[in-house]
């Protein structure tokens, strides 16, 4: 029978200091059989949204950075084969709780950063899918602008999915316009979206009015 206690000290100590609720979240997730993936996480997204809790998920997101910090051990700190598979089933259970619940720019990043590490391809495209469904406007553009650059990709990738008004509305702010015009100029070229080339067009009429004063 699998303890926290086989997997070490900061481990324990993450586990330790979860909330009941947030233990409990864990705990059912690992008693009951997983999901069908397709489609499965943005469902029972959507049926929790009122149910979403913030510092759930950053306690979560501290014991999956813990258990994936634990399984990259080597040296006589080393798992058993036995070990690293509860760890590895415990940590995956742990990730697919947060894909189920996580609103949050850093979660999405730390989730992308583990699928890109372990080149799950089909992971990174299950995520993105999330991402552009769950997150904020603005907390996909802090995404779009994470220093991991093949997570910067994805993002960027994810906010070109975005209707074009979205885009426009964050022209006014002053932290995403950048990120903002960034997009709409790739939906105008990749995309050949005449709403975005539109837009694009009048905000480049703008500038070139202020220069000539």
């Amino acid at each position: 029978m699998m303890t926290i206690e086989d997997f070490g000290a900061r481990v324990v100590s993450v586990w330790q200091g979860l909330r009941p609720s947030t233990r409990s979240l864990v705990e059912r997730a690992l008693s009951t059989p997983a999901p069908p993936q397709q489609g499965a996480v943005a469902t029972t997204a959507s049926r929790r949204e009122n149910m979403y809790d913030a510092r759930s998920e950053w306690e979560l997101s501290r014991l999956l950075a813990a258990l994936d910090e634990r399984a990259a051990e080597v040296g006589g700190d080393a798992l058993s084969a036995e070990q690293s598979r509860d760890l590895r089933r415990m940590t995956e259970t742990c990730a697919a709780v947060l894909n189920r619940e996580a609103r949050s720019s850093e979660v999405f990043a730390q989730l992308l950063e583990r699928a890109l590490r372990a080149r799950d391809y089909a992971r990174v495209d299950e995520i993105a899918d999330v991402m552009t469904a769950r997150l904020a406007p603005s907390e996909l553009c802090e995404t779009a602008r994470h220093l991991n650059p093949a997570v910067r990709a994805v993002a960027q990738e994810a906010l070109l999915q975005l209707p074009t008004a979205i885009l426009v509305a964050l022209l006014g702010d002053p932290v995403d316009a950048e990120t903002a015009r960034n997009a709409l100029e790739s939906q105008a070229d990749e995309y050949e979206s005449e709403e975005a080339r539109i837009v694009v067009t009048a905000l480049q009429q703008v500038e070139d009015a202020e220069d000539d004063f």
